[in-house]
C-alpha cells in the first residue's frame, strides 16, 4: 500500500491543487490529511490563492480517498464544508508491523506523545517544517506544509511505501528517505 501524507493547506487553492496533482502522479492508495485544511489561522499570512470554498470543493471531489485528523484551525463549520470526517484528534494506522499515530501536532508532538513505544511511528504536521527521523526507537515524520512552509523550505508532503517514508517537494523531488526498522 502506498500512502501520501499532507498537512497545513490553510485554504490555499494553489497548494491544494498542486498537492492533488502530486497525489494523482504518486498513484497513492490514500491521502491522509493532518489538519489545518481550510482556515489560514490568525498567526499566518494569507496563503497563495486563499480560497477555502475552492479547497473544500477540490477535496470533496476526492473524498473517497481521504482520511483526515483535526488541526488547531479546524472548527465545526469546517466539518460542515467537508464531505469527509475531519474532527478526530488522531488516528492510528498499522504500517506493516508498526503502529503509526497520525495527529496534527498541536496536542501531541515529539515532546508529548500518548501510548507510544519503541518501533512505533508518529506522523504529525503543525510546525510547517518537514522532518523524517528516528529518535529513541520511535520514527517521527512531519510532511511539512503544502502552502505555508517555514524555515526556507519548499512546500512538501510525505509518502509511505514498501517500509520507507520519503519527504518530497511538490515537484516530486525526494528531500529525505527513511527506512522503517
Amino acid at each position: 500500500m502506498k500512502l501520501m501524507f499532507a498537512s497545513d493547506i490553510h485554504g490555499s487553492a494553489a497548494g491544494c491543487r498542486r498537492m492533488l496533482e502530486r497525489y494523482s502522479a504518486e498513484k497513492a492508495d490514500r491521502l491522509i490529511l493532518l489538519g489545518d485544511i481550510l482556515y489560514h489561522g490568525p498567526r499566518n499570512d494569507l496563503p497563495e490563492e486563499y480560497a477555502p470554498k475552492e479547497v473544500a470543493a477540490m477535496l470533496n471531489a476526492a473524498k473517497e480517498d481521504i482520511l483526515c485528523v483535526r488541526g488547531n484551525c479546524e472548527a465545526e463549520v469546517d466539518q460542515m464544508m467537508l464531505a469527509f470526517p475531519c474532527m478526530a484528534d488522531y488516528m492510528a494506522l498499522w504500517l506493516d508491523n508498526a503502529m503509526a499515530l497520525c495527529t496534527h501536532g498541536h496536542l501531541w508532538d515529539m515532546e508529548n506523545i500518548p501510548n507510544i513505544r519503541k518501533g512505533d511511528i508518529v506522523i504529525y504536521g503543525h510546525t510547517h517544517l518537514w522532518r523524517a527521523e528516528e529518535k529513541n526507537g520511535i520514527t517521527y515524520i512531519n510532511p511539512g506544509s503544502v502552502s505555508l512552509p517555514k524555515g526556507g523550505n519548499p512546500p512538501t508532503y510525505a509518502v509511505y511505501e514498501n517500509g520507507t517514508f520519503s519527504v518530497r517537494d511538490l515537484r516530486g523531488g525526494i528531500l529525505r528517505e527513511l527506512k522503517i526498522q
